[in-house]
Parts: C-alpha cells; structure tokens; sequence
C-alpha cells in the first residue's frame, strides 16, 4: 500500500513542478516581478540592494499616475550596456531565477524613479521657494533624500500625451529626465516602456513597507494632453 502511494505520488511529481513553472511565469508576464535595486538613485525611499515587488497587471489596465514609483525599461540607452560575468553554475540558477521572475532579465535594462509629470503636465523646477511646481502648483516632497535639493539645474517641461517625466528621490545622485533632455524623447518616458507600479519593498526584512505616493503631486488635477 505504501509502496503504490510512493510511486504515486512519484509520477505526480513531474506534473506539480510544471505546474508551479507554468503559475510562476503565468505571474511574472501579467501580475507582479521581483526588481533589485543597483543605485541609491531612489534614497532613501528605496536602498541598493532592496528587493521590490513591481503590479504589471495595473500598468495595462490604469492610467500611470503622479507620484508612484515606477519600473521602465530603458528609453532612449540612458543605461551602459550591462557586463554579464556569470558563467557555469551560477549562470544556469540565475537564468533559472530570471525565468520564473524571482530576478530580473540583466539583457533588459530597467530603471526605477518616480513619475512627476503626466501626458498634459507642465513641470518647472524651480519657483522662487525653490519648490518643483505643476501646472503653476508649489509641491512638497517629503521622500527627497536629506540635503538635496528639488533639482540643482532648472528646467520647464511640457509633458505630451503617453509620455512621463520621471526623477529619482535622491536628486542629485540621479540621472533622471533631466539629463536626458537631449535624447530623442526630450527626457520623456514613453508609457509602452513601463513595466509597471512599484508597490512593496519586500527584502530585506528590516527595509519591507509600502511605498508611498507622493501626497502632493497625486492630488494635482491631471490636464488633457495634447
């Protein structure tokens, strides 16, 4: 009797892990992927190394709203080409861990900041306050890293329709929108390269929270985009 459950339970084996590869890939395409953090570019919302889970399923069916933090693939080569030294073993468990979405595909460049401006947007840094404004309103920003300021370069941005403007938290230690000006997308970001919203930082332990969208900025009434 035992030895038929064990063999049983033997040839449903094969079946439940395809099975669990087949969920856990059905889950990365539509629903939610894991994302490290390789900068402090998004400090101290979000420290090198966190672990982030990132909601695809909301980025195709919502609108992209001011003040959540998002995951993009790379615009316009704002990133160097990455240096893949794995090799053997631990080539094989990466792309393992890749596949099923535990880890992010280091062939696709992404990026992660927060969106400041949407499709009918006008954004300007800085008023006389030193304060980012849109559409003509002052913003605070709670989540700007300690001692940066809203920008250290100036700039007045109209955002077109299916485009972001995006920044990192730490201001001055990201290459954000505002360094990409000159890219053939005036540092925009299109919205058909948005992998989706960040949500939860979910490792390590002691950094796991809710991310949070920037009161000030969400509440900003969106204007029609031309």
């Amino acid at each position: 009797m035992f030895a038929k459950a064990k063999r049983s339970t033997l040839r449903e084996l094969p079946i439940l892990l395809v099975s669990a590869l087949i969920l856990s890939v059905i889950v990365k395409t539509f629903f939610v992927q894991f994302f490290f953090i390789p900068s402090g570019s998004m400090e101290n919302t979000l420290q090198v190394n966190d672990r982030v889970g990132v909601n695809k399923l909301g980025a195709l069916f919502s609108d992209i709203k001011r003040g959540e933090v998002v995951v993009f693939r790379d615009p316009a080569n704002w990133l160097t080409a990455p240096y893949d030294d794995k090799t053997g073993l631990s080539k094989v468990i990466r792309d393992s861990l890749v596949f099923v979405g535990v880890m992010p595909d280091p062939a696709k460049q992404y990026l992660i900041k927060r969106v400041i401006g949407v499709g009918g947007d006008r954004v300007v840094c800085c008023n006389a306050e030193g304060k980012l404004e849109v559409n003509g309103v002052a913003v605070n920003e709670p989540y700007i890293y300690a001692g940066d300021k809203p920008s250290d370069s100036n700039f007045d941005v109209k955002v077109p329709k299916g485009f972001i403007w995006v920044m990192g938290d730490h201001r001055g230690a990201s290459a954000d929108s505002r360094f990409h000006t000159d890219d053939p997308n005036k540092g925009m970001v299109p919205l058909d390269k948005v992998t989706g919203r960040a949500l939860v930082v979910v490792w390590p332990l002691k950094n796991a929270t809710i991310l949070d969208v920037g009161k000030d900025l969400s509440e900003i009434p969106v204007k029609k985009a031309s």
